[in-house]
């Protein structure tokens, strides 16, 4: 791409700017929780719709406040997609202060995961894009996925089970850090499991031999899992919390629940801790005389690279640099350190080395959009460093001018970038044949199977036991052998 180009992509991300610090501040203050976040996303479609989108899927692929927008010019032009998110998570809601306070809304939620931010560059980014191409006359096809409920259930996954990105030439997203950086890393596949175990209630102290405990074979099944450690490759991670076990030590738990975590670096050997997982719970339930119910109620792939894209991206991230960030707003990052406890280093000033290929222990639903599609993603610096996502920190600078800089940051990143891929067919034919090499004879299968959760309409349902577990009790007359 000649200076021209990228000279009319700057001027395209200077006329999106106004759209990207709306975003920002509006969804901020919002701050809704996943499957609730019905304001958040009309705050995107409002923008792209004023620029020109055309909103093709509402509620998409059953996610309430999932959509899909598009804007094409031309024909046989190349596809390039979006992926912004907007979800808030509990507990984190703060004001735009360097110490912990709560919101002058009293909001209690916040996004200590920067969505806010994520959200808007990645639909600034698209609106400039969009910009672009029609300043310079290119064919192709700008589409925006509404990516719902990230931190739950990940609308993004059933997007891919149906399909909605098998078309795309490429994928492009960032996600907030305390760094700026682009590589080969690979998230975590991952399957969210609940496991039940029924028993029989009967009175503790006076005929304790009349039931079967729900909760023995839940402590039998945990124990097997922490043996289960010794035997698992070293990339496996598995963790559970116990939700439901019974309500008072002189009855005899009828009903146990937990939930699990089983992770692993690709979706082959997620699948084959969980199938022995589910043995395990099959054998607690026959060595207790209880029965069990093992049940896989989400799953994600891992983060599959791409040289060509990273290599790219890099390049662009190199080129646009890290935010000029003021002496004041360095204050502030150092203040948030002070008052979080970590060292007083500020924000990060310069681009991090390409990072290699490695393993991740944490999961994402761009996961199964990787495996769908060419995908490129990269962390831009929105909060200080040594601090993590999900914290106070994280809300505080995204509701301020840190936070609103490293959105368009991002937003000038990714919009090099969709212009790279739609002017230079080169680019996007390496992207492809390098996604064909990395999936090899892999086929997608969704994780979802026939899992429907989109009657969870909240962080806070997602979360919630199933009403009268603890009460229930299954009748079991004979012993089950």
């Amino acid at each position: 791409m000649n200076a021209d180009t990228y000279q009319t992509v700057n001027d395209a991300i200077e006329t999106a700017t106004p759209a990207i610090e709306r975003i920002s501040s509006e969804v901020w203050h919002l701050a809704e929780l996943s499957l609730e976040e019905t304001k958040s996303a009309e705050v995107h479609i409002r923008e792209l719709e004023d620029a020109g989108f055309t909103i093709i899927s509402r509620g998409t692929s059953g996610q309430a406040t999932a959509f899909i927008a598009e804007w094409t010019q031309g024909e046989n032009g190349p596809r390039i997609g979006f992926l912004p998110e907007y979800d808030a998570l509990p507990g984190l809601g703060n004001a735009a202060t360097s110490r912990q306070e709560v919101a002058p809304t009293g909001n209690a939620n916040g996004h200590g995961c920067g969505h806010n931010l994520l959200g808007a560059g990645c639909t600034g980014a698209a609106i400039a894009l969009k910009t672009s191409m029609m300043e310079r006359g290119k064919p192709g096809t700008v589409r925006v996925y509404g990516c719902a409920a990230e931190e739950t259930t990940g609308a993004k996954v059933f997007m891919a089970r149906d399909g909605y990105f098998d078309d795309l030439d490429a994928c492009i997203a960032w996600h907030s850090a305390p760094i700026a950086t682009a590589g080969f890393v690979r998230t975590s596949a991952i399957n969210n499991v609940s496991v039940e175990f029924f028993g029989k209630t009967a009175h503790a102290g006076s005929d304790p031999w009349n039931g079967r405990s729900a909760l023995d074979a839940l402590e039998l099944f945990c124990h097997g899992i922490n043996l289960m450690r010794e035997h698992v490759r070293p990339t496996v991670r598995m963790h559970y919390v116990v939700e439901a076990g019974g309500e008072t030590p002189n009855v005899v738990p009828g009903y146990a629940r937990l939930r699990m975590f089983i992770r692993d670096e690709n979706r082959q050997g997620v699948e084959h801790v969980t199938e022995w997982a589910k043995q395990l719970a099959d054998g607690a339930a026959l060595g207790t005389q209880t029965k069990a119910n093992f049940a896989i109620d989400f799953g994600l792939y891992d983060l599959l690279p791409n040289t060509a894209l990273v290599e790219r991206l890099y390049e662009h991230l190199q080129a646009v640099g890290v935010p000029d960030w003021t002496e004041e707003e360095q204050a502030f990052a150092r203040e948030c350190q002070r008052n979080f406890g970590a060292q007083e280093h500020g924000l990060v000033t310069q681009v991090l080395p390409l990072l290699p290929d490695r393993a991740e222990g944490g999961a994402s639903d761009v996961g199964d959009v990787s495996w769908n599609a060419p995908t490129a993603i990269f962390v831009y610096p929105s909060f200080p460093l040594g601090i993590g996502l999900h914290t106070w920190p994280v809300t505080a600078c995204g509701g301020m001018s840190i936070g609103t800089k490293a959105a368009i940051g991002a937003a000038h990143v990714m919009a090099r970038l969709g212009m790279d891929l739609v002017t230079d067919k080169d680019l996007r034919d390496a992207a492809r044949e390098d996604f064909r090499k990395r999936r090899a004879n892999t086929q997608y299968t969704s994780p979802l199977a026939s899992v429907d959760i989109s009657s969870k309409t909240s962080q806070a349902a997602a979360h919630t036991p199933k009403d009268g577990a603890d009460e229930y009790v299954e009748p079991v007359d004979e012993p089950l052998a």
